[in-house]
């Protein structure tokens, strides 16, 4: 962006851009798919999943009528977002089902704004999301991560052209889509390998007596049919 006066900025910010041609479109979700599966590269891009996964706890928490009291990210991707109400019920199952499945569902809503052209709205919307995930964290590792994302998301926003925006958008929003299905399977993994009853899945078999295995099975149908249905928007 060359403007700096607050009116041409939110003129930029809403401002409908043209779609990238269709091999960048395809390149980009094949770099999605190539972060997702190397392992170097996903170790890292793991803690994005991460701070959406308890962004969802969190956003669906206080639609719940619950209280926040923090959010925790962790170097080994790992995260806790810690919240304070009844502690069953409807609004504590659908907190501990949002986690896994707010990649996908993410995803899948940055890919109605990209088909509407909003690719600059688009990643200032999640800077602002950011941003507002920022005054929960309560350690600093938390703190490091979020901010990383968000300075790279404004960066590209801010200093790079329209071409480069749209290319990193469509690329986010791909690596939101496939990175929604592998914690899934890594979930179910960890489960068999080392069980622990504070998984999602784990937490889900005690609040409705529904096996924790049928629980991933959902997680796992839900992630796949919001990739299915952001290739079929993106690709025809």
């Amino acid at each position: 962006m060359e403007t700096t006066r607050l009116g041409d900025v939110m003129r930029e910010i809403f401002l409908v851009q043209s779609a990238p041609e269709q091999w960048i479109i395809i390149a980009a979700g094949v770099l999605a798919l190539l972060v997702v599966l190397a392992r170097g590269p996903w170790r890292v891009a793991r803690n994005v999943v991460t701070i959406v996964h308890e962004g969802g706890h969190a956003l669906v928490a206080l639609f719940c009528g619950r209280q926040l009291s923090g959010i925790r990210l962790h170097s080994d991707t790992s995260g806790v977002t810690v919240t304070r109400g009844r502690p069953d019920g409807v609004g504590m199952v659908l907190t501990v089902l949002a986690g896994y499945v707010a990649p996908s569902i993410v995803g899948l809503l940055g890919i109605l704004m990209l088909a509407g052209d909003r690719i600059t709205a688009l990643l200032w919307i999640s800077i602002l999301l950011l941003l507002a995930m920022l005054l929960l964290i309560r350690n600093i590792y938390g703190v490091l991560s979020v901010v990383g994302t968000g300075l790279v998301i404004f960066g590209v926003s801010w200093f790079t052209p329209a071409d480069v925006q749209a290319a990193f958008a469509y690329f986010f929003t791909w690596f939101l889509l496939v990175a929604g299905v592998r914690p899934v399977f890594e979930l179910q993994a960890q489960r068999r390998s080392m069980p622990t009853p504070q998984s999602d899945a784990d937490q889900l078999d005690r609040l409705t007596g529904v096996p924790g295995t049928a629980w991933v099975l959902l997680f796992g149908l839900i992630n796949v049919a919001a990739l299915g249905t952001g290739v079929w928007l993106l690709m025809f």
